[in-house]
């Protein structure tokens, strides 16, 4: 009989979520799996088989899992909450002129707030994912933490910035103590059959990663024609649709030139992609928006940090500056490459999360 809390666990197929479930079951929790059923109940079977993280495929392997490990195990409809929260932001801010980052989306509306409501009805204490990062707690600020995990090659705490003091205080993540090579050996241990599951790299509800056809279906107004113009307001090509092109790229903008060519800026207004030298792509400040923190309750003075604009940059160096209007303004001590509009920056102090939010424009 279990002697600790009873704790749900979003399984995804994969070993991380896998393992999660094997070391909450090891220490006594009274655990039960569930993994979000996504997929519109159209898609042909044979389509959302492999679909990435809560595919069908997904749910075969998490139900031997779960079968293996001696758990309860659900498929739980999310499907609706998906397509509001995810697929339709995606399309919304491409359409916006924006990049989107759907897994920060799906983190916080789904797997986080919209799981945890399931969780708490089906008499579960907490909710247990397989990021790689740490909850604490700090007696000193009184309140409940979110840090980076100890592999810091597979940190996930730049896509769970959103975390609040109640969501942290229900959620479990025991692989931030673990590498990823530690998990596949304990997995391995306990016999779980997904222990060298390759990782999905695909967005789940994005066949094959193409882009251009998923938005020509949901929303073809968002793949205007328009002009390539460089800095200084020269028409050099033409574009097939601002989302199709990101800041910082320089490979398939079809245009000859003496030297290389790089987009510095998507202009939504004009639809018109930007193209500059490397140089041009770089920016020290930022405009960021939809702001959440955790070690404080709301910015009120300037604070030094580390940042990141992206999942796989380096931190810098950088100043946050509160603003009007729930923004701050950020400064970073050496120019970024590629700040991008629609993405996140989030802020640290050493390894400990402080917040985050999205960047509205670079300056």
């Amino acid at each position: 009989m279990s002697t600790k809390p009873r704790v749900l666990v979003a399984m995804s197929g994969g070993v991380d979520s896998s393992l999660t479930a094997a070391l909450l079951v090891q220490q006594g929790y009274d655990v039960i799996g569930a993994t979000m059923q996504i997929w519109d109940k159209d898609v042909p079977e044979s389509d959302a088989e492999n679909r990435g993280c809560c595919s069908l495929s997904a749910v075969d392997d998490a139900r031997r899992v779960a079968d293996k490990i001696g758990i309860p195990y659900y498929v739980l409809n999310f499907r609706e909450m998906f397509e509001d929260t995810v697929i339709d932001y995606f399309v919304a801010e491409y359409g916006a002129g924006k990049t989107p980052n759907p897994c920060i989306a799906c983190n916080r509306y789904v797997k986080f707030e919209g799981l945890l409501q399931k969780a708490l009805a089906l008499g579960a204490e907490y909710v247990a994912t397989g990021h790689y990062a740490r909850i604490g707690y700090d007696d000193t600020l009184g309140r409940h933490t979110l840090s980076k995990g100890i592999d810091h090659t597979k940190d996930q705490s730049y896509a769970l910035y959103h975390l609040n003091q109640n969501t942290l205080k229900h959620f479990l993540m025991p692989l931030g103590d673990y590498t990823k090579v530690r998990t596949r050996e304990l997995a391995a241990e306990f016999g779980l059959s997904v222990a060298n599951k390759p990782e999905s790299q695909e967005i789940c509800f994005v066949p094959d990663d193409d882009y251009k056809g998923f938005l020509a279906e949901k929303s073809p107004d968002s793949l205007r024609p328009g002009n390539i113009i460089d800095v200084h307001g020269k028409i050099v090509g033409q574009h097939q649709g601002l989302p199709l092109y990101t800041i910082g790229q320089r490979k398939g903008l079809g245009i000859a030139a003496e030297k290389p060519l790089y987009v510095v800026k998507l202009d939504f207004a004009n639809n018109q992609v930007i193209v500059g030298s490397n140089e041009d792509v770089f920016s020290s400040e930022l405009i960021a928006e939809d702001l959440n923190f955790i070690t404080i309750d709301r910015l009120e003075k300037p604070i030094t940090v580390s940042a990141k604009i992206r999942y796989g940059s380096r931190e810098g160096v950088a100043v946050v500056t509160p603003l009007t209007e729930g923004r701050v303004h950020v400064r970073f001590s050496e120019p970024q490459r590629a700040i991008t509009p629609g993405q996140s920056v989030v802020f640290y102090d050493k390894d400990m999360v402080i917040g985050g939010g999205i960047i509205r424009n670079s300056i």
